[in-house]
């Protein structure tokens, strides 16, 4: 097997979104890091079975601002 072909596997830090936090071995980031997730399977429609909208990115705002006058005549 060729030497350094595998990514660093460490220890890191999960925080949830409701503040509890877990730590795991991962690729991801340096050994330390904290990843801290917006959405997880404790606020994830497909495990809770209930909608929100969850605007982390803009999304949505950037819609409502492109198509919100459709529709709507004063």
């Amino acid at each position: 097997m060729k030497p350094d072909t595998h990514p660093d596997y460490h220890e890191i830090t999960v925080i949830m979104t409701d503040g509890s936090s877990f730590t795991t071995r991962s690729c991801w980031g340096k050994p330390g890091d904290t990843l801290r997730l917006d959405i997880d399977p404790k606020s994830h429609p497909a495990w809770t079975g209930v909608q929100r909208i969850i605007d982390t990115g803009g999304q949505v705002a950037k819609f409502n601002k492109k198509f919100g006058g459709l529709g709507i005549k004063k």
